[in-house]
């Protein structure tokens, strides 16, 4: 191996895979997200709420965002259940009474120790304060008789000393255990160097230079597990500001007594001022460099084991994770996404398999995305791409087929609705024609074709004919009437109100697809009237979120109405008005909106005129009625009388096969004026495939 290839090997490092999804794990499942997704916006849900909905509950075999959200809950109430915040305290109070216990039994066994020094020897002892701080400090004086009593005492500064490290830089508890005075030294001269760089920084007169003759210097001390170090001041001082918040966040939730401890306990860190002065210069440099950081939180604990100061931040510090993933899973506020969740902090809190069901997520958002299922509109927000759309619609005409087969007694047919009797001519197909195929002139084009390309009997016998769209011709039919539909759906405050958005927004998707898939020659148009109304397609349509906004203005869905008649002169009008209140606003002259409750006189007159314009356009009519309110049923068929059409009373549930059997049957000429319980429609069966 040459000398380069061994600092290569010697320079290459393995770890886990960080780059995305796990490349070795199964495709995710697309079907059951679009299946999921589809049902909850037939549920009314838009479709960036049902696609959240899904990421939240996760799959069969997926856990979702709630699973992930309960258990980060769990671990932050176990921690606090846990832990208690005196464990230092604790530790101190432990190593005193063993000091004072040791020397008392070192001056019972002295026996050539004069007995007035035993004495005041005992004396101290007895008077020593129940404060450990306050003992601690009436003790530094006293001539210790017991070797293993004064290393007990001695052990305390030092416990002090690491812990108070502890708290800034983690793991120091460990590392300086049993540390000699020259580590001491090298510590106190690393804070010196620390706090000269930081004071060069709010200066703003550090340079990178500064920064990397330090690390060469101290950067042992802040090397993490993996052996890297911070590249940048910017980089450690996050990493530092981080664990001091936390540690004041763990002494603001402490009790009054055991900060004031704390606080006096610390001047005897290591024996010595010294530290405390250069961590306290160190925080204050911290909190003006970093003031983003929580520095004010508490959480008070009321467990049973006690930490110490290092493992009490470290405690403060998975809280602080643990609350931030709580926020980012929650996904609640204005443009989240999956990939504001911290992977890495959620692989420290709950395990390497919790980060690997977040970017499952991502990638199945992603794959959702990358299928043409979904996409974001120019306003950034999520909605079902036209193919999807019609998925959705085919399923759902599917149902009001099975529906209307079943009601007659009759089986699903393949009528193609937009041919009429066959004529016995042929022609080439064009976009949009729904007539059969004539199998025997396509071929033969696409013979005639591949032999003018140069293929032979052989080749083709041997590779096959291949098919182009220009081969294609189809059966002519004679000519029928198109149809012009508009479909009025109410969306004022009482839809929403009484649980009828759902089925009108079915309704509108079910005739929709019928219309683009069978009957490709009708045009439809698509009226959603609350105060005022307006045309929308259907991707808008069935995302759209309850209305609230009262008003029902009849009135000015059908100018839009008539007007979508009239670009179509040569097309059957057909008006369908799905509603469950009568008129309560309607459109002035000057373009404003006028409400009223109750409907005021105006209000009628305008909406009626209009829909005697209808009647002159030639529409047929039928209401849908929806409520059984007496009020709106006579107003209704009052209208309905006016210009002969007819009204219908479904069952919510029947909406959107009454709104089709209504269609078909108008289309065919059929519609007769009255009033009907469900459609009164002759049978007539079509393929909803």
């Amino acid at each position: 191996m040459s000398r380069q290839n061994r600092r290569l090997s010697r320079a290459s490092r393995y770890g886990p895979y960080t780059g995305g999804p796990d490349p070795l794990a199964p495709p995710v499942d697309l079907s059951e997200a679009l299946d999921a997704i589809g049902e909850d916006v037939m549920a009314g849900y838009s479709p960036e709420t049902a696609l959240r909905e899904f990421l939240r509950r996760g799959g069969t075999d997926q856990r979702g965002l709630d699973d992930l959200s309960r258990r980060v809950a769990q671990k932050r109430r176990e921690l606090m259940e846990k832990h208690a915040l005196d464990g230092t305290l604790k530790e101190v109070k432990e190593l005193l009474d063993r000091a004072v216990l040791k020397e008392r039994g070192q001056l019972a066994r002295d026996v050539d120790l004069d007995d007035g020094e035993r004495a005041l020897a005992e004396l101290a002892l007895d008077n020593v304060p129940a404060s450990p701080a306050a003992a601690v400090r009436d003790l530094n004086g006293y001539d210790w008789k017991s070797s293993e009593a004064r290393e007990d005492f001695e052990r305390i500064k030092d416990l002090l000393g690491r812990e108070m490290l502890d708290q800034r830089f983690a793991g120091m508890k460990q590392a300086l255990e049993n540390a000699t005075d020259e580590d001491r030294a090298a510590i106190n001269e690393m804070l010196e160097d620390l706090n000269g760089l930081l004071d060069e920084r709010a200066q703003g007169v550090d340079t990178q230079q500064d920064f990397d003759d330090f690390m060469a210097r101290h950067g042992q001390h802040f090397q993490h597990e993996d052996g890297a170090g911070p590249e940048t001041l910017d980089e450690l001082l996050d990493t530092l500001a981080q664990r001091s918040a936390a540690a004041q966040r763990m002494m603001n939730s402490m009790t009054p007594e055991q900060r004031r401890e704390l606080m006096q306990l610390s001047n005897e860190a290591f024996g010595s001022p010294q530290l405390t002065d250069a961590l306290s210069r160190l925080d204050g440099h911290l909190q003006a460099l970093r003031p983003g950081e929580d520095w004010g939180g508490s959480t008070p604990m009321d467990g049973e084991q006690g930490v110490g100061l290092g493992d009490g931040t470290g405690v403060f510090q998975d809280i602080a994770d643990l609350d931030a993933l709580a926020e980012q899973l929650a996904q609640g506020y204005r443009g989240s996404s999956l990939d504001d969740v911290d992977l890495e902090a959620l692989s420290r809190q709950l395990g390497d398999e919790a980060s690997v069901d977040v970017r499952t997520l991502k990638e199945l958002e992603r794959a959702l995305r990358d299928s043409g299922a979904m996409e974001r509109g120019t306003d950034g927000s999520l909605r079902l791409t036209p193919k999807a759309m019609r998925q959705l619609g085919k399923a759902l005409l599917r149902d009001v087929a099975t529906t209307l087969s079943g009601r007659r007694g009759q089986r699903e047919t393949r009528h193609a609705g937009a041919a009429g009797e066959r004529s016995g001519a042929t022609r080439a197909w064009s976009f949009g024609d729904t007539e059969p195929w004539d199998v025997t002139r396509t071929i033969t084009n696409a013979v005639v074709r591949s032999v003018g390309d140069g293929a032979t009997p052989a080749t083709m016998t041997r590779d096959g004919v291949r098919l182009t769209i220009d081969d294609v011709e189809v059966q002519e039919t004679e000519d029928r009437t198109q149809a012009c539909v508009a479909l009025l759906v109410d969306t004022s405050f009482s839809m929403a109100m009484d649980g009828r958005w759902v089925p009108m927004k079915r309704t509108a998707l079910a005739l929709h697809t019928l219309i683009s898939t069978r009957f490709r020659g009708d045009a439809l148009e698509l009226i959603a009237f609350g105060r005022h109304a307006e045309t929308m397609p259907i991707e808008r349509l069935t995302a759209l979120d309850a209305q609230y906004a009262k008003g029902t203005n009849l009135h000015h869905a059908l100018l839009l109405a008539n007007r979508h008649f009239r670009k179509h002169p040569n097309a059957q009008p057909v008006l369908l008005i799905v509603t469950d209140g009568e008129p309560t606003s309607h459109l002035e002259s000057s373009g404003e909106v006028y409400f009223s409750y109750p409907p005021h006189p105006v209000t009628i007159a305008l909406s009626v005129r209009e829909l005697e314009a209808s009647m002159r356009l030639g529409a047929q009519t039928t209401f849908f009625r929806l409520g059984e309110d007496p009020g709106l049923a006579r107003f209704i068929e009052q209208m309905a009388r006016r210009v002969g059409g007819s009204v219908v009373a479904p069952e919510l549930e029947d909406l959107g096969v009454a709104v089709v059997e209504s269609y078909l049957g108008s289309r065919r000429g059929d519609a007769s004026g009255g009033v009907s319980g469900f459609g009164g429609w002759p049978g007539r069966g079509f393929w909803a495939g």
